[in-house]
């Protein structure tokens, strides 16, 4: 994306402010919604702050990141329910 001067900032500005994006309601989503199903639907989950800390140390610990982290305990959660 090109740099924009001030004056097209402020016009952008005022245009998504006038301009508010609307919503289907349909459920079926938009372009990134589509692109998210596309490559492997990503969820946000809200998790607590100690929860969060943790998640972040053990991924700086494991150089991985904390959706790593998830998958991997998810995972082995699936493993040992399954060989149960």
């Amino acid at each position: 994306m090109p740099d924009l001067t001030d004056k097209e900032y402020d016009a952008l500005d005022e245009y998504w402010t006038t301009h508010t994006p609307k919503l289907s309601g349909n459920r079926k989503g938009g372009f990134f919604a589509k692109k998210a199903e596309e490559s492997g639907c990503f969820h946000l989950v809200a998790v607590d702050d100690l929860t969060a800390t943790w998640l972040q140390v053990k991924a700086n610990a494991d150089h991985t990141t904390p959706d790593e982290v998830i998958n991997n305990l998810v995972r082995k959660e699936i493993i040992a329910a399954a060989s149960a």
